[in-house]
């Protein structure tokens, strides 16, 4: 996937001095064995400095990693561990960190092969808040050399996103639609993110257009959206106009991603759009999308900030919808009611439609089709409202999710977990019926209590563990992270009586 980053993870194993060095040698040793036969090679590198209770010791390592271009970092207890030197380590990197330690492997050496990184954790924790110092800790973050290889790998698309952050800038294009106060998007959270912002009049982005006409490249564009669309380019009149845009978003991102590696960006996309350039920008957001360049609709900031954390996270193609309309009761009934999903059976109010005019990449769809936007032509000329791709989303697991910040500047966040069904939505746009458990108690007490907006990302599995973990990282609260509450877990504002009535 492009613009995402590549990860190095630097295994930097600690040691007291009181225990023998070996211990943690050996048990490192063990971890990157086992990781390697899993995961492979990629993404990992074995430190080869035992850091003892000593600061020159940690300077070394530190440097050790940074020469090898490690840019995530996790510090293994291998014993008890250091906590001065080890969370020094963690304070002075620059990058995300991970803590994790070593459990005892037989009940045959307990006496010099017992390691105490049970407890040494704990010190390394106390340590880490003294310093004021973020680290990742996994869910059960001591185990053997396979348990910890994997809490390593999934520290992976966490480091993938946090690193992303720190090095992406959004561009946005034009003001927000009028009538629109939905997608509020105060910048100060963005630059406390460390993420940095460019906003541009939707004139400068017609200007870029309008010359890159006649650009020599269009043709190859061309050619390339048809082989996608297949059967599906239906409008192939307007693929120019299209793919001319395309060289236009292309060469802005590359010429104005200044210092930064990674971008997103946030786009007009009406009520001026259309008249003005000839047509509506749906499929190509999507297809720069489906590259790894999430373009989030309607200047949506916080809606192009959360896609491109699922790309990091996912290293696949993201959406973003609106938490749209509820399922006919008669569609539940013919289609829904008493079947079996992934999660399934479900009931009514588990459901709702995610829809957005034409956005979502075509390998994302169950089949697709080049179209008029729907809506914009009730009242504007069909020959400047071509360019949407529609199609039922593809079926399966899926997490709904978005990061916001309104105008007290603080940010929240919201996960949920469901899938989308394998059912026919029999309406337009890029639309699927999502099923997640207790949806019209997460729609009322979370989305509608909390003010967010109606757009969601979208990521096409599940992921909410990770996100959970980069929300506390980026040092959101705790009681911030809304997620869907089952019945038994009643959420703040939830009348509690309403139970005794049904």
């Amino acid at each position: 996937m492009n613009n995402v980053p590549d990860i190095k993870i630097g295994i930097v194993a600690v040691s007291r001095n009181c225990f023998p060095e070996e211990l943690s040698v050996n048990r490192r040793e063990a971890l990157v064995k086992k990781y390697v036969e899993k995961y492979g090679t990629d993404d990992i590198y074995e430190c080869p400095i035992c850091i003892v209770e000593s600061e020159l010791h940690m300077a070394r390592a530190l440097k050790n990693i940074e020469k090898e271009g490690c840019n995530a970092l996790c510090v293994y207890l291998g014993n008890f561990g250091p906590e001065i030197s080890e969370t020094m380590l963690a304070d002075c990197y620059n990058g995300p960190v991970m803590f994790c330690a070593a459990a005892e492997e037989t009940q045959e050496d307990l006496f010099d092969g017992r390691g105490d990184a049970y407890c040494g954790l704990l010190n390394a924790s106390y340590a880490l808040r003294l310093r004021k110092t973020k680290a990742y800790i996994p869910e059960n973050p001591v185990g053997d050399a396979e348990e910890c290889a994997d809490m390593i790998h999934d520290f992976v698309p966490i480091a993938r996103a946090l690193i992303g952050l720190r090095n992406l800038k959004l561009i946005s294009f034009g003001p927000r639609p009028s009538n629109f106060l939905a997608c509020n998007a105060p910048i100060q959270p963005l630059y406390d993110l460390h993420v940095e912002i460019e906003e541009n009049s939707e004139l400068d982005l017609f200007e870029a257009y309008n010359k890159h006409a006649d650009d020599p490249r269009i043709d190859e564009i061309v050619e390339d959206m048809k082989n996608e669309l297949g059967d599906g380019n239906a409008l192939p009149e307007v693929l120019p106009k299209l793919a001319q845009y395309e060289l236009t978003l292309k060469d802005w991102i590359r010429n104005h991603k200044g210092q930064r590696k990674y971008v997103a960006i946030a786009s007009k996309c009406w009520p001026a759009f259309q008249t003005q350039f000839g047509f509506v920008p749906c499929y190509v957001n999507s297809r720069l999308t489906a590259q790894g360049y999430p373009v989030s609709c309607e200047v949506d900031i916080y809606g192009a900030l959360s896609e491109y954390i699922g790309t990091c996270i996912s290293r696949d193609a993201v959406t973003i919808l609106d938490i749209n309309n509820t399922v006919p009761k008669d569609m539940y009934k013919a289609d829904i009611e008493g079947k079996e999903f992934l999660k399934g059976p479900y009931k009514n109010s588990d459901l709702f439609m995610g829809f957005h005019c034409g956005n979502t990449s075509s390998c994302k769809l169950s089949s697709c089709k080049l179209c008029n936007q729907r809506i914009m032509a009730r009242t504007l000329p069909e020959d400047v409202t071509k360019g949407t791709i529609e199609g039922d989303l593809v079926p399966g697991p899926t997490t709904v999710y978005r990061l916001q910040s309104a105008s007290d500047t603080k940010i929240k966040a919201y996960i949920a977990q469901g899938e989308i069904l394998p059912v026919a939505t029999k309406s337009y746009g890029s639309i699927g019926i999502f099923a997640i458990r207790d949806m019209s108690r997460f729609y009322r007490h979370v989305l509608v209590e909390k003010n967010y907006p109606h757009h969601a990302a979208i990521m096409f599995d599940h992921y909410g563990k990770y996100l959970f973990e980069i929300f506390k990282y980026l040092g959101i609260p705790v009681e911030d992270i809304d997620y869907n509450k089952r019945r038994d877990r009643y959420y703040s504002t939830e009348n509690p009586f309403l139970e005794e009535d049904e």
